[in-house]
């Protein structure tokens, strides 16, 4: 939930239209959590959940075995998944994978804790770089 509005906040500063919000399964400290985040150029008007999404974002692996992550998950579309394992492990069942040790990297720099990583940031910026090798339409500042 957070990761999402970084990243809508991130979209606003570069002049996007953009929308983030959470939703709730079961409502207990530790259910999964689902985020959608829309970025647009044009104002986004629609206030439901995304059934399309042209990329998801794994947080948490454990997920993948309790949810179809990747449900309604466009033709084409980008699996980011947040694991030290090589995209190649997926690539049985997701054409389109990209992996980051957000944890790992969370872990290194002393974000969080081990038993509660906190790997927004990096998840995020693992992504954005996965975005601009997937369709080279992003330049980053020297």
């Amino acid at each position: 939930m957070v990761a999402s509005n970084i990243l809508a906040n991130a979209a606003f500063l570069e002049k996007k239209e953009v929308q983030a919000f959470p939703y709730f399964g079961v409502e207990r400290r530790g259910a999964p959590v689902t985020a959608f985040t829309r970025i647009d150029d044009r104002p986004i008007r629609i206030r439901h959940e995304i059934y399309e999404p042209d990329y998801v974002v794994v947080l948490d692996t454990v997920l993948m075995k309790a949810v179809d992550v990747t449900q309604g998950l466009k033709k084409g579309g980008l699996l980011f998944i947040n694991t030290d394992k090589d995209p190649a492990t997926f690539k049985d069942k997701w054409p389109k994978v990209a992996t980051v040790d957000a944890t790992g990297i969370a872990l290194k720099y002393k974000l969080g804790n081990k038993m509660a990583p906190i790997v927004n940031t990096s998840i995020l910026g693992g992504f954005v770089g996965a975005v601009a090798e997937a369709y080279k339409s992003v330049r980053f500042p020297k």
